[in-house]
């Protein structure tokens, strides 16, 4: 599976160039509109690189490629709190100016499959890290002792566990588990108390760990603390502290990432309808089964090792769609990928975070979400969808979706989350509203995900997207004071106005 990320501690342009090279620096003659950054790069090192402010992202990036040897697609770049997410950008759209410390996340591919054959004819499994020298010591394998096994082929984290646990987080008492969910628990637990070690991924920028069963031989589970969210208090990628609590996308909330991946699955509702508590029919865009969880450790300092999180199932892939080509993906799979996050205004979905999944009797390709800790956000401004661009974005939706976005209901799924003990705020709940009836009227008026994407997404960073313009039409439109209700009667009305000219 396709993995990610280091990132280093803050450095200041004083703690990075001694007086003499800072002067040499400044004494250096070049073009009006270059400007020097400090990146911080894997090793907690900091380079000084000069770009051109007119420089796109990835020229940036490709500049770094041929400095450091970092594959252009495995960068990722964030400066003040924000992802530079936009290739197409400029860096002085995002603020970059003269001076500036640019945080460098690398993204490794850091899981692999491998079987070991023992001499009594037994065979195992095991991920481990790509980064990591397997051992060829197969005259010590034992076939009744998977725990030696395990040792000779990985070399994993070692933490003194002491009754550790893990438990649902569960705030309505009329919320009861279903199976899967209870499942995933208990093979988690399982882990924990045999003292397998969660292993930290180094993928995306923030704490993210795979979790064993009880034979520490393969992953069950992914467990994200919210406390080590990006800029979150415990991070463990170096990224500061957010000066306002906003995410590193806009719209978003350091801290409410879990809530958020908890969310897309319970509003992931089956093609039949909405999932009932104890029923485990998949829902139609295929996330993952994800619940809130508290776990303790162990070893001694409860403060410190009870963490709160989102505990999501583990899905064995082939990779991701970032590792081949869109057009080996069904229509079906995209659309149903596009749905989701049409609907959830994903502000993060990237081809990195859809797993490739194939049938072992069929073949069939399935593509299956996952993180979506930046979903729902308050806003639209940082929309992003990479599916975009793929051929299949352009096909109509066939009746299967046009059936099931028919069915979608904004009020009763905001009262659902209430129900589960998130209360999204006003702003998340009209943003949510809003995106829900662009994908209902654009649907039934034959618009493809492409035509509805275009609307939600800025086509740069500074050029408002259609759909802002018609939110700042609609509040125009409306009295001060005026109510909820009479602010989506207006924009409802702008928007049939917009999508039957577009229909044309």
């Amino acid at each position: 599976m396709s993995s990610a990320g280091i990132a280093v501690r803050c450095f200041r342009e004083d703690q990075v160039l001694s007086p003499a090279r800072k002067q040499h620096s400044q004494s250096l003659h070049y073009s009006d509109d270059s400007v020097l950054i400090y990146l911080t790069v894997p090793g907690s090192s900091v380079i000084p690189m000069r770009v051109l402010d007119s420089d796109s992202i990835a020229a940036v990036k490709l500049r770094i490629q041929s400095r450091r040897g970092f594959v252009v697609k495995n960068q990722k770049l964030v400066f003040d709190g924000r992802e530079l997410a936009r290739n197409d950008c400029r860096i002085r759209d995002y603020g970059v100016s003269d001076g500036n410390l640019v945080h460098l996340l690398i993204r490794l591919s850091d899981l692999r499959f491998v079987t070991v054959n023992t001499p009594s004819g037994d065979k195992f499994e095991f991920q481990i890290q790509r980064n990591r020298d397997v051992v060829n010591n197969s005259n010590n394998l034992s076939t009744d002792s998977p725990a030696n096994v395990e040792k000779n082929i990985a070399d994993d984290l070692k933490i003194d566990y002491s009754q550790p646990w893990i438990e649902p987080v569960v705030v309505n008492p009329l919320i009861k588990l279903s199976p899967t969910l209870e499942e995933l628990i208990s093979s988690t637990y399982d882990g924990l108390e045999k003292r397998h070690a969660p292993v930290m991924s180094s993928e995306g920028s923030g704490g993210v760990y795979f979790m064993k069963d009880g034979s520490g031989r393969k992953y069950v589970s992914v467990f994200k603390p919210t406390d080590e969210e990006p800029m979150a208090e415990n991070n463990p990628r170096g990224l500061p502290l957010s000066p306002d609590g906003e995410g590193l996308k806009r719209g978003t909330r350091v801290g409410e990432g879990a809530l958020r991946e908890v969310a897309a699955y319970i509003l992931d509702h089956p093609a039949g309808g909405r999932r009932s508590f104890l029923s485990d029919e998949p829902g139609f865009s295929g996330v993952p089964p994800t619940v809130m969880v508290r776990c303790l450790r162990g070893g001694g300092d409860e403060a410190k090792d009870l963490k709160v999180g989102s505990l999501q199932k583990f899905v064995k892939n082939c990779g991701t769609c970032e590792d081949m080509g869109p057009r080996a993906f069904p229509v079906e799979e995209v659309h149903k990928i596009a749905v989701l996050d049409l609907r959830l205004a994903n502000v993060d979905r990237h081809a990195g975070n859809i797993l490739v999944c194939r049938e072992e009797e069929e073949g069939k390709v399935m593509l299956v979400p996952i993180d979506h800790g930046y979903c729902l956000p308050e806003h639209f401004e940082d929309c992003t969808f990479d599916w975009l661009f793929w051929p299949q974005a352009r096909q109509p939706f066939n009746s299967a979706a046009l059936e099931y976005i028919n069915s979608l209901d904004a009020e009763k799924d905001i009262a659902l989350l209430k129900f589960y003990g998130w209360e999204p705020s006003p702003e998340c709940s009209r943003t949510f509203r809003i995106s829900t009836m662009l994908l209902k009227k654009g649907a039934r008026r034959g618009l493809s995900p492409y035509d509805i994407g275009n609307i939600l997404c800025r086509e740069t960073i500074k050029k408002e997207s259609k759909i802002e313009k018609m939110i700042s039409e609609a509040m125009d439109a409306v009295l001060p004071g005026s109510s909820e209700a009479a602010f989506l009667d207006a924009i409802s009305e702008i928007m049939d106005h917009y999508l039957n000219k577009l229909a044309q």
